[in-house]
């Protein structure tokens, strides 16, 4: 009995990783990642408990199996999470590296707003919710490159 729960978390767990979006919350981390993989950042400002847009695109497009494996190849994956809710409060030094994003990238406070970054933290454009497919949403977001 011991042996078959470990095997069945085992492959819960595996599951979980494989069809997980890989998302950074560390900006520096990203851009190491995004410069040593010659990729692009995604950096995603959202209200993961409030913002019904923010909600989604984290479904129809952050989620999908289409994004997942495009992104996994061309871009780092950024989030920057703004919940009200307390119960989904973020630690403090979270908040406050998100705070700064926020100053640097979203004066604005758009949500979500989804700025497209180079390996050096430039933005090279922006972007939000769209009614779109998940081809069309990456054609947009590549757009920016040029």
């Amino acid at each position: 009995m011991n042996k078959f729960f470990y095997v069945v978390l085992f492959i819960l767990i595996s599951t979980t990783f494989l069809n997980a979006q890989d998302w950074i919350t560390d900006f520096e981390l990203a851009k190491s990642s995004a410069k040593e993989n010659n990729k692009t950042i995604i950096l995603v400002f959202q209200g993961s408990d409030w913002c019904a847009p923010c909600i989604k695109l984290d479904k129809e497009i952050w989620h999908t199996d289409e994004f997942k494996a495009y992104a996994k190849d061309h871009f780092v994956m950024l989030r920057a999470d703004f919940p009200k809710r307390k119960k989904n409060a973020l630690r403090e030094a979270q908040q406050q590296h998100n705070n700064v994003l926020a100053e640097t990238y979203n004066k604005n406070g758009y949500f979500p707003y989804v700025v497209v970054l180079d390996g050096n933290g430039k933005a090279l454009g922006s972007t939000g919710y769209k009614k779109m497919s998940v081809s069309e949403y990456i054609k947009v977001l590549e757009s920016f490159k040029s």
